[in-house]
């Protein structure tokens, strides 16, 4: 590697550090607030278990549009591809009477495919991302629609999945805090894509898409074919998220879904991915996705109607995305 490329990727590590402290910093200001305005109520036990709650769901979702944010792509079907799977999961399981086991992977086989569904009309056809997974997003969303025909499928007759995301294995140990299961799922998933994009051939290619996608090619890489791995990953990815939600409402929603996919790419971008692509972690999604849940139970509990709480998440979004350009432009 020449020295200007060492300098480059140190001057971008060194980057990427400063941008998670500040996210960090951020969350820590944000619960130092909320609990001095509303000791009471944020500082509870349920309170505190129901933000882990919802970071579950956002937290994986974001983890996967990390991957294609990161390769300069977009993905907003990502929420609604987590309702479809949550879909599939029901038709296997309640429908079809698959084993649990062998339902969950195939719904999140399902997600995977659709993935690489989306990933073969950038690549093949030449559909710009924004278009690809909007289309495949209103096809996800009456898909699921018209194989529920509407109604939501309950998985009451599925013993044990509703502990995936309510149950607590860690109950014994910490009695009082029991951390969800879906909680433990959400970093054990974060674990592991940390460990593919820092470590494996995956993690380089995604980087290098990102960074200098012609650069790639030119090199003699398949651009085509890792781009649509790295879309099928994520859709793997999505269809964790499709079990948690499951598990945790203990049904599958087909009208659920649309909107998750802003509140995943919001925490993206507030943990430190950058829009342009080629840098971003794993872990600075992580504590974007805690600053989305935290901010937004302190706004409910403090009162503060939707719309408000709605025009302060656009503009920290705004604001983190500003800070992003910053920081790539002293780089």
């Amino acid at each position: 590697m020449s020295a200007l490329s060492s300098s480059w990727l140190t001057r971008l590590s060194g980057g990427q550090a400063k941008q998670k402290l500040l996210a960090f910093a951020s969350l820590i200001v944000l619960v130092i607030v909320f609990t001095v305005l509303k000791p009471d109520a944020f500082m509870t036990q349920d309170n505190i278990i129901g933000i882990l709650q919802s970071t579950t769901v956002i937290g994986v979702l974001a983890i996967a549009s990390t991957f294609i944010i990161i390769t300069s792509g977009i993905d907003l079907s990502v929420g609604v591809l987590m309702t479809f799977c949550s879909v599939m999961a029901g038709v296997f399981m309640v429908n079809l009477g698959m084993p649990m086991a062998l339902g969950i992977v195939c719904a999140i086989g399902m997600g995977a495919l659709m993935g690489c569904v989306s990933g073969l009309a950038i690549t093949k056809l030449k559909v710009p991302p924004f278009i690809a997974t909007l289309g495949m997003m209103m096809l996800l969303k009456g898909s699921s629609l018209i194989i529920t025909q509407t109604r939501p499928i309950y998985f009451n007759d599925v013993e044990g999945f509703d502990q995936i995301a309510l149950g607590s294995l860690l109950g014994d140990l910490l009695p009082d805090l029991p951390i969800p299961n879906g909680v433990l799922i959400m970093f054990a998933v974060a674990v592991v894509c940390a460990v593919v994009l820092n470590k494996t051939a995956l993690g380089r290619y995604t980087f290098a898409l990102g960074s200098n996608e012609e650069a790639v090619r030119l090199s003699g890489v398949n651009v085509d074919r890792w781009k649509t791995i790295v879309y099928t990953f994520s859709g793997g990815i999505c269809g964790i998220a499709g079990l948690l939600i499951a598990s945790r409402l203990n049904s599958a929603q087909p009208a659920l879904g649309q909107g998750y996919e802003l509140d995943a790419i919001a925490a993206v971008v507030i943990g430190g991915t950058s829009l342009s692509g080629g840098s971003g972690t794993v872990l600075g999604t992580i504590i974007g996705a805690f600053i989305m849940s935290v901010l937004i139970n302190g706004l409910r509990i403090l009162s503060v109607a939707q719309e408000w709480q709605m025009v302060l998440t656009g503009l920290i979004i705004i604001l983190a995305v500003y800070t992003d350009n910053l920081r790539r432009s002293k780089q």
